[in-house]
């Protein structure tokens, strides 16, 4: 007998399934409650708001969010400015601490915040005397507190009434030593603080440290800023400051209290350099070391102490690294890149710099500088087993390293690496050939820790902080499109800028003086090729032997600070801006050579040893920014651009030296190199991976970052971009780059992430879709009709996209 339902019993279902999902509901809501536990009679602080008044001249005296570090109360964290995800969290636990999931819930959540009077009064105290520091004499702070009885919440709002500003009128100098006088006039044009200016107090600690430091690169070895004072002037109801900087001289001890005359500061010199060298910590040794048993060596203005007979470094690398001068007066600055210097010779593991006085001479004191420095491990063995992750295509990866530190006694670092690695591909090749990717790879190679090069001067060698790199490497890679032995050798220059960290940058710069690549791929590729497109150019071109001899240049700018591992709301850095430049050429060299010798060219193209070189020009920008809004907030931009012009001996850029788009680092809507170029659309699975790539590229991309509890982070992002290339190629219909269209072009995709952060790596999950697929002219934007199938993609990845 069939059953059949009836309308009365459907409803009757229905009724009770929402029912008990109501139930569901409002227990969750119950067990979420955010006063939940708040004790009777406490009040959640529920919100905190700083209202800062602008002068009767308009004038703002601080951003809220920049005042927001000197409240000594603030309400729990929020998720996307609404959400209480951390108190929420730990609202789920339940009173029994004595239970495992309650207490592992209290610690992945966070307390509720109470509201305490007595902080909010110290709040409105510290808000007050940060808009003071700032000039604003005069500012007042009124504190609003607004008690939700039925609700226990306490919202409270912090009004800041700054008033005018007092400015800096007159600006002198009172200096008690006639030595320093001088020194201070003469640096006057860099202070940064004079008339005009708002009486700022952290301005002025800020121009006490740069005259201190100044004075220590002037002899002044014992000089600090707490010999600066300021003394300020002001007349009751003026907002005008008359402002004078006093430099005191030192302090006589009480046991020469009869001696009459003022006290000097004193210019200290360094009369001799010693290097200890040993094995032990550097720290360990000191200055009162006895070092009459060690074995001593003079070069030029430096004598080397060694502590045994193994004399594992040469007197003329450390020579080299060090720019204190002897006989000279002593330099802060030429200690500082001593230490910098010395820290890029790998065999040496501490290095401590101590200046010890010696003598007196006509009110000169004279130190000996004592350079400590212990010795790292000489050889070392390193096995590595690694997960991979190449733009979503997961693997595993397996090296060994041997490096020598020390090859000849100047620090010179010998390396060789051997490694294996397997991917698994994304894509599906219908079972024609297997679905991975294995490669194994040799390097050998060895970086000199200075300039190797002739026709250089030794006093720029010095400047420089450049290493010398020399290579040569040899990989074997199987695709299921091609089988290919990439041979290469690499004569490269590294150098840093000391200068930009004092101003507060990292520089890096990077020349590659020549850079050979030759790819060999065996004739079991090349019949595969014609078989499965036999009339396909840019296919055969790419899967065809070629020769590349580069020459490029990289700069690299950050203003990233290195975390301390101390870092906290009240440290954290307001934004992060770094900058990428690259640009290389390939061909010019082994183009003009082959034309002045008069070779004939052999299909249209020049040949060495019988292979095709390749002739190209290429550059690259990227730029990111990080602005932190708060400890917990930050947005992130990136913009990166890409452009390469095959010309002479090529029609194209060969296939590794091309950009592709889509994948975890790109338009995230999109798996790799599934997007582009232009408005091509892709039909053959084999065939995307040699069509899918260009010769321009675009990324644009703009994330909202929040830290949402323990190792937990999210993201919502928004990327666009495309890739085009520069000429109408026949087999990328669609993809040639043309001002008329390519902004119709550019593809769209959003979405969201979940990150690890787990201080050493980050490991980041994003979900993109498509918002605008150039490939789907005819059709609407996913956006509006989205198909989770086709328009959505998976990223697992190792680090931020950018």
């Amino acid at each position: 007998m069939k059953k059949c339902c009836t309308f009365a019993g459907v409803k009757k279902r229905l009724f009770d399934n929402k029912f008990v999902i109501a139930l569901l509901m409002l227990a969750c809501v119950w067990a979420c409650s955010p006063v939940k536990h708040v004790p009777d009679g406490e009040y959640l602080l529920d919100k905190v708001d700083i209202r800062v008044h602008a002068d009767s001249a308009g004038n703002v005296a601080a951003k809220p969010e920049d005042l927001v570090n000197f409240l000594r109360q603030q309400p729990n964290h929020k998720v996307l400015g609404f959400l209480k995800l951390q108190l929420a969290t730990y609202s789920l636990s339940g009173k029994d601490t004595t239970r495992w999931y309650n207490r592992w819930l209290r610690r992945l959540g966070q307390p509720p915040v109470i509201y305490d009077s007595l902080l909010t009064e110290l709040s409105a105290r510290q808000l007050r005397q940060a808009v003071v520091n700032r000039g604003y004499m005069y500012a007042d702070v009124e504190v609003d507190t607004v008690m939700d009885a039925a609700r226990k919440r306490a919202h409270v709002t912090y009004d800041v009434y700054p008033g005018m500003p007092h400015v800096i009128g007159a600006f002198n100098y009172e200096i008690d030593d006639p030595a320093i006088g001088p020194l201070v006039a003469a640096d006057s044009m860099m202070r940064v603080i004079g008339p005009g200016d708002v009486f700022n107090r952290n301005t002025l600690d800020a121009e006490r440290t740069r005259i201190a430091q100044m004075l220590r690169n002037h002899g002044y070895y014992s000089f600090n800023s707490d010999y600066i004072t300021f003394v300020a002037d002001t007349i009751p109801g003026s907002h005008t400051v008359g402002l004078t900087m006093h430099v005191q001289t030192p302090r006589r001890p009480e046991a020469d209290s009869t001696r009459t005359e003022d006290m000097q500061h004193v210019p200290y010199s360094v009369r001799d350099i010693y290097f200890v060298v040993g094995d032990g910590n550097a720290n360990a040794y000191g200055t009162g070391f006895d070092f009459s048993g060690a074995d001593s060596v003079r070069y030029k203005d430096i004598t080397v102490l060694y502590r045994n007979a193994d004399h594992y470094i040469k007197p003329s690398i450390l020579e080299e690294k060090c720019h204190i001068q002897a006989g000279k007066p002593y330099n802060a600055a030429e200690v500082e890149r001593t230490y910098e210097s010395l820290g890029q010779l790998g065999i040496l593991k501490f290095v401590n710099i101590e200046m010890k006085p010696v003598a007196t001479v006509d009110g000169r004191v004279w130190m000996d500088a004592y350079i400590l420095v212990s010795r790292n491990k000489k050889q070392s063995i390193s096995v590595e087993v690694e997960g991979t992750n190449s733009e979503g295509d997961l693997g595993f990866g397996v090296g060994l390293t041997y490096q020598h530190r020390n090859l000849f006694k100047g620090s010179e670092l010998f390396s060789a690496k051997v490694r294996a690695s397997y991917e698994s591909l994304s894509g599906n090749l219908e079972g024609l050939i297997n679905d991975k990717y294995t490669e194994v790879g040799a390097e050998v190679g060895i970086t000199f820790p200075k300039l190797e090069a002739p026709f250089v001067s030794k006093a720029y060698k010095l400047r420089s902080r450049a290493s010398t790199e020399f290579t040569v490497s040899g990989n074997y890679q199987e695709r299921p499109e091609y089988t290919r032995v990439i041979a290469g050798a690499a004569w490269k220059y590294k150098w840093t800028s000391p200068s930009a960290r004092y101003a507060g940058y990292n520089i890096r710069r990077t020349f590659d003086l020549v850079d050979i690549n030759y790819v060999y791929l065996p004739n079991s590729t090349i019949d595969f090729i014609d078989q499965i497109a036999p009339n396909n150019p840019l296919l055969r071109y790419s899967y065809e032997d070629h020769f590349i001899m580069r020459m490029g240049y990289s700069y690299y700018r950050t203003n990233r600070r290195i975390p301390t591992g101390k870092q906290n709301s009240f440290t954290i850095q307001p934004s992060v801006s770094t900058l990428r430049l690259s640009g290389e050429m390939a061909g010019n060299l082994l183009y003009g050579i082959s034309a002045l010798t008069g070779q004939h060219k052999s299909d249209g193209a020049y040949k060495i040893f019988g292979i095709q070189y390749a002739q190209y020009v290429k550059g690259e920008a990227d730029y990111t920014h990080v602005a932190n809004l708060s400890a917990r907030h930050a947005i992130a931009f990136h913009a990166g651009f890409g452009i390469g012009y095959p010309y002479g001996n090529s029609s194209m850029i060969p296939f590794e030296k091309r950009f592709y788009a889509g994948g975890a680092n790109s338009v995230r809507g999109w798996g790799v190199r599934t997007l582009g170029p232009g408005c091509y659309e892709s039909k053959n699975n084999v065939l995307n991976f040699i069509n899918q790539c260009g010769d321009i590229s675009l990324n644009l991309s703009l994330e909202y970052r929040m830290r949402l509890f323990w190792v937990f982070e999210g993201a919502l992002f928004v990327d666009a971009g495309n890739i085009w290339t520069i000429k109408n190629y026949e087999t990328q219909p669609g993809g040639e780059f043309r001002f008329n269209k390519f902004y119709k072009q550019i593809a769209m995709g959003y979405g969201v992430g979940l990150r690890m952060d787990f201080t050493y790596f980050l490991l980041r999950l994003d979900l993109g879709m498509k918002a605008h697929d150039p490939a789907m002219n005819a059709e609407p934007w996913p956006l509006i009709h989205p198909r989770w199938s086709r328009d959505s993609n998976f990223h697992f990845a190792v680090g931020y996209p950018f």
